[in-house]
């Protein structure tokens, strides 16, 4: 069984491949001082959960946008499984040809969904990472990356939103009923849900007209891949595609 690693700035994905199935998922939320240890036992709870035996794995990955606690996640899972993972990173085979300006400052998020997305979906293509940050990603018709973009997520606007503002509350995220707020909680709720809507359809289509031929796929994918359903654009919706990508990886690696 493989082990599969996702760390980002708010949530640590966690999941297993037995072949090509992936068996359970879990999350964790990132803790950016957390130690060896106390990783270590978040994941041997996270198996007892699943009922997994840990010395069940055959081979572990990890892609970690979160320096800080890099090192602690792969000798946790080391500690915990046996097993050294492979770290997503210059160096490792992903098959991804990436165009920018410098691959190697594309994070290993970026570049694991990409490569899930190129095995998997009719090209060219568009990629929605809906996470801490807002990505949106343009792969050609040979599966090559051409760039993204970047912007603060939903999560992160609605923090600066409520803390910025002395006279706006906390709210959480959930679709409005209208566009129109007739009060606080529902206009707050109005930017924050139809605005990023409108700026994934405003984006996806301005990439579109770059990508040189006719997109195929626009595929949604993050933790709050869900948001993307309100889009004009209609994409495809898969939450787990990073945990796929590292999987890919992983064979390509190992």
């Amino acid at each position: 069984m493989l082990l599969v690693i996702d760390a980002g700035n708010t949530n640590i994905t966690i999941g297993a491949y037995q072949g090509d199935e992936l068996t359970f998922t879990s999350r964790l939320a990132t803790d950016h001082h957390a130690t060896r240890d106390r990783i270590a036992v978040d994941l041997a709870s996270i198996f007892r959960l699943h009922e997994i035996d840990k010395t069940s794995f055959s081979g572990a990955i990890i892609s970690s946008v979160v320096p800080e606690i890099s090192r602690a996640l792969k000798e946790a899972v080391e500690k915990v499984t046996g097993q050294t993972p492979l770290m997503v990173g210059p160096g490792v085979k992903t098959g991804l040809n990436i165009l920018t300006d410098n691959p190697a400052e594309v994070g290993a998020d970026l570049v694991a969904v990409s490569v899930a997305a190129k095995n998997k979906y009719a090209l060219p293509a568009i990629l929605v990472d809906l996470g801490t940050a807002t990505k949106v990603i343009a792969l050609d018709k040979n599966g090559a990356f051409l760039g993204c973009s970047i912007s603060p997520g939903i999560e992160i606007s609605l923090n600066a939103l409520s803390t910025g503002a002395s006279q706006l509350i906390n709210i959480g995220i959930r679709f409005p009923n209208h566009a129109i707020g007739t009060n606080t909680v529902d206009s707050m709720t109005s930017g924050l849900i139809y605005g990023s809507i409108d700026m994934l359809d405003g984006m996806c289509d301005r990439f579109a007209a770059e990508i040189k031929d006719p997109v195929q796929t626009i595929v949604a994918t993050g933790g709050l891949s869900a948001v993307a359903a309100g889009c004009r654009n209609k994409m495809v919706m898969d939450q787990d595609l990073i945990l796929e990508g590292l999987k890919l990886i992983y064979q390509k690696n190992c």
